[in-house]
């Protein structure tokens, strides 16, 4: 009886993690998300998937964001019905945000569509609607973190902290088969160490196969001391120049962690001669429901949270629900501190804020997360003099700081150092990166730890069940 794995998304790209395993009979896909980046790059999600969704037995989703859990009402859609395994929290946030994107999807279509009659083409439908998102909701079979489960007759699962949002996982996988018995560990998305709110990413010690995310694996994070101090700097500085700061933020994981930062600096930043905006819905549920959840946190930040929460001690916190209370913020010229989605700035409120700040010499961009190829976030990162936003042309004369020292993804050393935790260097498949993130990762994995590292290509297939030399051979 065979045991295989299939890579059917973040091949080559930090979006769209989807990797279905195959246990004799059985069927289980890890996670199924959306493919974000350019409009070319989008447009693959509405392609048909590789397999047959109502052949799959069960999904398990190893954390909330979108390019994880974004085809979810999809697969639910076009015929899945099985379990939906995840942390207790991620269902919480799967809430928010699936249905964030189903509006998005509609509204996009909608926009389409207005286009399409007034030149006599064929309507479009949206990628998902509210109500594929609700069927999914009713699949989702929540757990805690350490709860082993046998989840069909050859699988069983656990879930350890992997330290990178609230609820997200590393996922452990006894797998079974004849004689032979595998484990395969999945990192989804590997949070950093002695990073504030969160917990550091768990320690596995087994496993037969690792597979590993690879994001940042050409660099490294500046540590968080310095990443303090910066910011520390940075606030001094701006607040000299009189602008707006714009920080476009994911509103799971980022947004919580800048808010947090901003409470507990908020006299050494000298924060308190700004207005501070949470421009983002989104954003603003999700941090209820990191409040609800904080005994998740380090002891440090629980402890913060658990005594304070949030707004008391951002006593200049401004909650903006509204599309008019959006707006009204852009008649604000100087003194805003303006946190909006999305966090790569291919859609949301940030668009908007941009438009009316990007083109001034004393406003601020903060770059505060990893902005995928294609996207407006990249761009500005990149360094570009103008974007276009809804047909015009903006010049960019603000200031762009990349804050590389926020991020919420393992850096080279911190995934190097995670791997080399497992004994006996089992052979690692990397994924979830982009072409030099990845094989610079893997040079490195191979030059210090020996390790043997596989970088497959799009429905590359893997298998577990080859004798133990074979298979490390073929990762060579």
């Amino acid at each position: 009886m065979s045991i295989e794995l299939q890579i059917l998304g973040a091949a080559d790209e930090v979006t769209g993690s989807c990797h279905l395993l195959t246990v004799g009979e059985y069927k289980v896909l890890l996670d199924c998300g959306l493919i974000q980046g350019s409009r070319k790059d989008e447009a693959r999600n509405s392609a048909p998937f590789p397999f047959d969704p109502a052949a799959i037995d069960a999904v398990i989703l190893s954390h909330a964001h979108i390019d994880h859990s974004g085809r979810l009402p999809l697969l639910v859609k076009q015929g899945f019905n099985g379990p939906i395994y995840t942390h207790k929290a991620t269902t919480d946030l799967c809430k928010i945000m699936l249905r964030d994107s189903a509006f998005l999807q509609e509204k996009d279509a909608r926009w389409e569509n207005r286009k399409r009659e007034r030149k006599g083409l064929k309507l479009v439908e949206p990628l998902y609607t509210l109500e594929d998102v609700e069927a999914v909701f009713e699949l989702f079979q929540p757990l805690s973190y350490n709860e082993r489960l046998e989840i069909l007759p050859l699988v069983a699962l656990r879930l350890q902290d992997a330290g990178h949002i609230l609820g997200s996982a590393i996922v452990e996988l006894w797998l079974h088969s004849g004689k032979q018995d595998r484990k395969l560990v999945f990192s989804g998305d590997l949070g950093r160490s002695g990073m504030p709110v969160l917990e550091d990413p768990a320690i596995i010690k087994q496993a037969d196969m690792v597979l590993l995310e690879s994001t940042y694996g050409d660099r490294l994070h500046r540590d968080w001391e310095a990443t303090r101090q910066e910011l520390a700097d940075l606030f001094q500085e701006m607040t000299r120049r009189q602008g707006n700061i714009l920080i476009p933020a994911f509103a799971v994981g980022r947004t919580q962690e800048i808010l947090y930062l901003f409470a507990k600096y908020y006299d050494e930043w000298g924060l308190s001669r700004w207005h501070i905006f949470l421009d983002s819905p989104m954003a603003i549920e999700a941090t209820d429901v990191y409040a609800r959840n904080c005994e998740l946190f380090d002891d440090e930040s629980s402890q913060l949270w658990r005594e304070n929460r949030v707004t008391p001690m951002l006593p200049n916190l401004r909650f903006t629900r509204t599309p008019e209370e959006s707006m009204s913020i852009n008649q604000i010229h100087s003194g805003a501190i303006i946190i909006a989605g999305s966090g790569m700035c291919n859609g949301g409120r940030i668009r908007h804020h941009l438009k009316h700040n990007a083109w001034r010499r004393d406003c601020h961009i903060l770059i505060s997360g990893f902005q995928a190829r294609g996207t407006l976030g990249r761009t500005l990162v990149d360094g570009a003099k103008h974007i276009r936003l809804w047909g015009e042309t903006i010049r960019v004369a603000a200031q762009v700081h990349t804050i590389g020292g926020l991020s919420a993804h393992a850096d080279q050393a911190g995934l190097s150092h995670w791997y080399s935790q497992f004994e006996n260097r089992p052979p690692v498949v990397l994924v979830h990166g982009e072409q030099e993130a990845k094989t610079t990762l893997a040079e490195h994995l191979r030059n210090t730890l020996s390790a043997p590292v596989r970088m497959p290509t799009y429905t590359e297939t893997l298998s577990l069940t080859a004798d133990d030399q074979a298979h490390k051979d073929a990762f060579k």
